[in-house]
């Protein structure tokens, strides 16, 4: 998408591969600042401090982490240590794990000394997959929105609502929730959208904002209790959500918040869509209550960054010293509460009959 008027993805090889770009999320939206990865331990760095986050892009610069670690050391031993050393950097977001096997199913059988080349080569392999599945759901998605604007007056918005960041910063390209919004714009439909800010990590007011702001499209910050009450109110059509992990049956793993957010669409007649490519689905898993949760730092409940009037930005503590704070990053929506997915297949029930419907393969596979 853009910044600027100029076109990025949110990761790239650079120098035939001797290293990869990234776009620094935690300096959004002060500043935007380019990181370059040259070593796999760079690499995981970037995914556990969340200089990259969202699953689908988290999985692909796990790719390309492997690829960096393949330039030193292409032996089998340190494929296998590159891939349990990634494994390990955020442990919800099954993207993640699926990028590493595929980059493993992909080298193990390779010579050592063509692995460095094949990996780069793989790893980009699997970003323009992603775009491509990412473009698909925006497709599958406009067709709501389509519908919605149908019933409209003319010139009067669909108010899609947004929680946490599953744009293109989440993604390669385009994004997973926010790709029907961009395709919706870019068709000349009157969008507005509803940004919740997300705390802790005020996701939705660093990232989402920001990239939707950068290419065009109306929206509106709120606090992330305003959701229900807009809804009660009408002022909401659709609420569309990302995922780092959906189950067999149709459980959620997303941004802490979501089921809060599902709970008062379904009170209110509000349609609750999650959008996700396949390579979110945990295939293995049947209950979302058994998704590992993570639990990251209190520091980020206790202190908020800011730009100061003199453009400097800075963590101000908002608690009192001593203060204990809690931050469990994600939480489970129940399939029942979810009026649909949106895929790169089209969209189906949150159930596995409508998963299956959409990939049949994995039920001959089972």
């Amino acid at each position: 998408m853009k910044i600027g008027g100029h076109a990025y993805r949110t990761i790239w090889p650079e120098d035939d591969g001797a290293r990869v770009a990234i776009i620094d999320q935690t300096k959004l939206p002060h500043r935007f600042e380019v990181v370059h990865l040259t070593t796999v331990d760079e690499a995981a760095r970037a995914i556990l401090t969340m200089q990259v986050r969202g699953a689908p892009l988290i999985g692909v610069t796990a790719a390309y982490g492997v690829a960096l670690a393949m330039r030193v050391d292409a032996s089998d031993e340190a494929l296998a240590a590159a891939v349990a050393f990634l494994a390990k950097q955020r442990p919800t977001a099954v993207n993640l794990r699926w990028a590493l096997e595929e980059m493993r199913r992909h080298l193990a059988p390779l010579e050592p000394g063509k692995r460095a080349d094949a990996a780069f080569a793989h790893a980009g392999l699997l970003a323009d997959q992603d775009v491509a599945m990412c473009k698909a759901i925006g497709e599958h998605g406009l067709q709501i929105i389509h519908e919605i604007a149908a019933r409209k007056k003319p010139g009067e918005a669909v108010n899609v609502l947004t929680h946490c960041n599953a744009g293109w910063l989440a993604c390669v390209d385009w994004g997973t929730a926010t790709s029907p919004m961009y395709q919706a714009h870019d068709a000349g439909i009157a969008l507005h959208v509803w940004v919740d800010e997300t705390r802790p990590r005020n996701q939705g007011a660093a990232l989402t904002a920001f990239e939707l702001g950068s290419h065009g499209v109306p929206h509106t910050l709120i606090v992330d209790n305003a959701g229900g009450h807009l809804m009660q109110r009408g002022a909401v059509d659709l609420v569309i959500v990302g995922t780092d992990r959906v189950t067999a049956s149709g459980d959620v793993a997303n941004k802490i918040g979501t089921y809060l957010k599902a709970l008062a669409a379904k009170d209110t007649g509000v349609p609750f869509y999650v959008a996700l490519p396949q390579s979110t689905i945990d295939w293995t898993l049947e209950d979302g209550f058994v998704i590992p949760i993570e639990e990251r730092s209190g520091d980020e409940v206790l202190r908020l960054s800011g730009r100061t009037a003199d453009g400097a930005v800075h963590l101000f503590d908002i608690a009192p010293e001593g203060c204990v704070a809690a931050n469990p990053a994600f939480d489970v929506t129940p399939a029942r509460l979810v009026t649909g997915f949106i895929t790169e297949r089209g969209i189906c029930a949150a159930s596995r009959a409508g998963l299956l419907a959409l990939y049949p393969e994995r039920d001959a596979a089972a």
